[in-house]
Parts: C-alpha cells; sequence; structure tokens
C-alpha cells in the first residue's frame, strides 16, 4: 500500500539526523512511523515543537481518567470524519487497556450502557464543541465542573480543541487511516526508519 498524502512523506534517506532519531523512537513507540510526523517532517522545526508539545500534553494529562479523555478524542476525530485519528486513537485505547470493542456503539452513547455515566457527559461534550458553531451550554460546563473540577473541564477541553487541530489538519493533508489498529501494513513506502 503507498501514500496518498497531499504531502509525499519525507523519507528517512532525505531526512536529517533529528528527524530519522524522532522516526527511530515513534517506530519503537508505534511499531511504525506515524504518517503525520513523516509528513510535518517537511517542516523540521514545526514537527519538533509538535513533538515537544505532544509529548508536555500527553504528561500534563494526568486529571481525568483515561477512558474519559481517549473517549471524547476519539469522538472528536470521528466527527470530523479523520481515518487516521481514529485508526490511532482505538490502537492508543487497545495499549491504554481499555475496551474498544465497544467503540463500536459508540453512535448510542447517550443510552449505551458501555459507556459510564462520566464518559457520556465528555462525549456530548466533544460533540458540543466540534459542532460548528460550537453548542456548549453554561449547564455543561458546570455539569463536567462537578464531575471533574476546574482542571478537569480545562484538561478536556484542551484535548478536545487539540484533536480538532490534528484532525482537521491531517485530513486536510490527505493522511488517511494507517493501519495501527488493523494490524495492516505501514502506508508509508519505505519500511525502516
Amino acid at each position: 500500500m503507498t501514500s496518498t498524502t497531499r504531502i509525499e512523506p519525507l523519507p528517512p534517506k532525505r531526512a536529517g539526523l533529528l528527524t530519522r532519531v524522532i522516526y527511530r523512537i515513534a517506530q519503537r513507540r508505534y511499531g511504525q512511523v506515524p504518517e503525520p510526523f513523516a509528513v510535518a517532517a517537511h517542516h523540521r522545526r514545526l514537527m519538533i515543537a509538535s513533538a515537544v508539545h505532544e509529548t508536555m500534553i500527553e504528561r500534563a494529562s494526568r486529571t481525568l481518567p483515561a477512558s474519559v479523555r481517549e473517549l471524547a478524542v476519539f469522538w472528536t476525530a470521528r466527527a470530523i470524519g479523520c481515518s487516521w485519528c481514529v485508526d490511532f486513537g482505538a490502537m492508543l485505547q487497545r495499549l491504554d487497556g481499555l475496551d474498544i470493542q465497544r467503540l463500536q456503539d459508540i453512535d448510542n452513547y447517550p443510552t449505551s450502557t458501555a459507556f459510564t455515566d462520566d464518559e457520556r457527559a465528555a462525549i456530548a461534550y466533544a460533540d458540543a464543541m466540534t459542532t460548528d458553531p460550537h453548542t456548549v451550554t453554561d449547564e455543561q460546563v458546570a455539569d463536567l465542573k462537578a464531575r471533574f473540577g476546574d482542571a478537569g473541564v480545562l484538561e478536556l477541553t484542551y484535548q478536545i480543541g487539540l484533536e480538532n487541530m490534528r484532525a482537521r489538519m491531517n485530513t486536510a493533508l490527505g493522511i488517511a487511516e494507517q493501519g495501527f489498529n488493523s494490524g495492516e501494513t505501514c502506508r508509508i513506502p519505505w519500511t525502516t526508519a
């Protein structure tokens, strides 16, 4: 399978030393180089800034339960239509030990017994934030504050906003699912970093 991105992934042979190191780290961590990294490598400073930002956000996001945060991010990716983010997000949930089978029932989250009340509230918030124009209400934020506190609402809002940016960038650049959750081979035309 070959890449169909609007900007071709930067192959390791054309990348600088730091980019090749980032590719190796990513490949070790995820099993393959995420295509958004390889596309962003054309702008090394932005790629590095993004990698640092993502690492810091991952380390800082500890207020919410992982399932609440990951389901809200997953919903956002689906709402925008980013197949890469859905694929990668499902893999992250699996690696976190979360039940990914219930993702098949996510469209029924308001009534499904597969989701807790906290998870339902987070998904509904992701839906309200991602709708254009957003439909977030004062009552919704008050409910989230009662569930997760101010820090939890900020973490949830940041994560949903960040996923909006990621998903919109990936879809604009033609980055599609890469097989992280299905075990398919990597779409990037080179196999080792």
